[in-house]
């Protein structure tokens, strides 16, 4: 009889340590709960600098004015486009359209706008990506080293068909740990909210270093490192292939108005 309950005891641990793994394993992680936005602005031909001093002296004080949290402020190292590429956060759609729509009828930003504006329009192009966390995703800190700026890199990459999930399992199981364990600083790990677009297969993020010279030694060890060869060539099994159909990197500066450095 002894022999009968040990034997049942272990059976019914044995179904639950099961459940427990199987539940775990099929509930990702949850986002962080708050909706985001990243908007890339196209400045007039010699305009770039006009459109930062708005944004230092004005328009960062009145998003904050209207709920908005200023993320983070770029400008790619290379910007031949006349690029400013930021990010607010919000907590939740409905109150990102309620804070837009104030922001625009505010007197104080529409004065604003009127006298940066006299001598022409400072943006030609916006662009803007509705995010939401991923669930492996770092807490995003509005803060950072402000007395060695760092530079930032915005690498967003398209999945292959099927293979999104696969792509996030591998930057939640593999990927970040190899990142940090070559000196990489994650600030944020992002997928695009709206389901039905050509954006749902795509994974942003943004990583920071010392300086140019610190990342290029980095990737070079990251992709040198065995782990990183070893997780790559079982994803890619798994996944029938490569897990991405496209990878785009943008090096970027941080303003002097961003609250991120």
């Amino acid at each position: 009889m002894k022999n009968f309950f040990r034997v049942l005891t272990l059976t019914l641990t044995l179904i639950g340590y099961m459940t427990i793994s199987d539940t775990t394993a099929a509930t990702p992680p949850a986002n962080d709960g708050k909706f985001y936005e990243m908007r890339i602005y196209y400045a007039a031909p010699g305009k770039l600098e006009d459109l930062q001093s708005r944004f230092r002296n004005h328009t960062t004080k009145i998003f904050e004015k209207h709920g908005m949290t200023n993320v983070g402020y770029w400008v790619p190292v290379e910007n031949t486009d006349n690029k400013l590429i930021y990010i607010l956060s919000y907590p939740s759609k409905e109150a990102r359209d309620a804070s837009w729509k104030a922001f625009g009828a505010d007197p104080e930003w529409q004065a604003v706008a009127k006298a940066s504006e006299a001598n022409g329009k400072l943006v030609t192009k916006v662009d803007s990506w509705y995010l939401e966390t991923t669930g492996y995703s770092p807490a995003v800190k509005t803060t950072g080293n402000k007395k060695d700026q760092r530079i930032f890199e915005l690498r967003t990459y398209t999945a292959s068909p099927n293979n999104a999930d696969n792509l996030h399992d591998r930057f939640r199981n593999h990927t970040l740990k190899m990142f940090k364990k070559h000196g990489m600083s994650s600030i944020g790990y992002w997928k695009p909210t709206d389901k039905d677009s050509d954006k749902n297969n795509m994974i942003l993020y943004i990583l920071a270093y010392k300086n140019r010279d610190a990342a290029t030694a980095s990737w070079k060890a990251f992709q040198g490192d065995s782990a990183w060869a070893a997780a790559k060539k079982a994803s890619e099994e798994k996944g029938g292939g490569s897990l991405t159909s496209k990878v785009e990197s943008v090096y970027m500066t941080p303003t002097d108005y961003s609250p991120i450095k």
